[in-house]
């Protein structure tokens, strides 16, 4: 299996939205999004709304997190991806399931009870904590970012507070 061209991993709970839609795809240079999610796999309505965001020149997949780890070697060079999932415990998934993953944009993680925001856009719960702990061991760059032109924060930074 060839590495697929991977041009960026980002934990979004919203998966794709307008702001990733355009803002990250164009930066990138993006022309597939895979949208790793078991939900959202299995749901029409979900895909059709992320599909309406995208530019026309950006094709979208919806897999399982474990249908993502069978076939995202298959894909093609010329498939520039941006790979997106819903939480650290799915990239983590990915990871181990052998995706060559070597850093992640942590993006938007919202607030909920009994977590802890650690930026505007991030907040955690110490499972996701133990989960970013752990993808740092495994070497994967944890970069916090909304988006593109936004300076990136290290997570690990703004987890030693946590």
């Amino acid at each position: 299996m060839s590495t697929p061209n991977i041009l960026a991993t980002r934990i979004d709970n919203r998966l794709v939205h307008g702001q990733v839609g355009v803002t990250w795809t164009n930066t990138l240079g993006a022309n597939l999004v895979v949208v790793a999610n078991d939900e959202v796999s299995t749901d029409t309505v979900q895909q059709s709304l992320m599909e309406m965001v995208l530019p026309d020149t950006v094709q979208a997949r919806f897999f399982t997190i474990e249908k993502t780890i069978k076939i995202i070697g298959k894909a093609a060079p010329h498939q520039k991806i941006l790979l997106v999932i819903k939480t650290p415990q799915d990239a983590l998934k990915l990871v181990k399931g052998g995706v060559p993953i070597k850093e992640i944009n942590v993006g938007n993680m919202h607030f909920a009870e009994g977590k802890k925001q650690l930026s505007a856009t991030v907040s955690v719960d110490q499972n996701d904590i133990d989960t970013f702990k752990e993808l740092d061991k495994l070497g994967i760059k944890l970069d916090v970012r909304g988006i593109p032109s936004e300076r990136g924060r290290d997570m690990m930074d703004l987890l030693k507070n946590a």
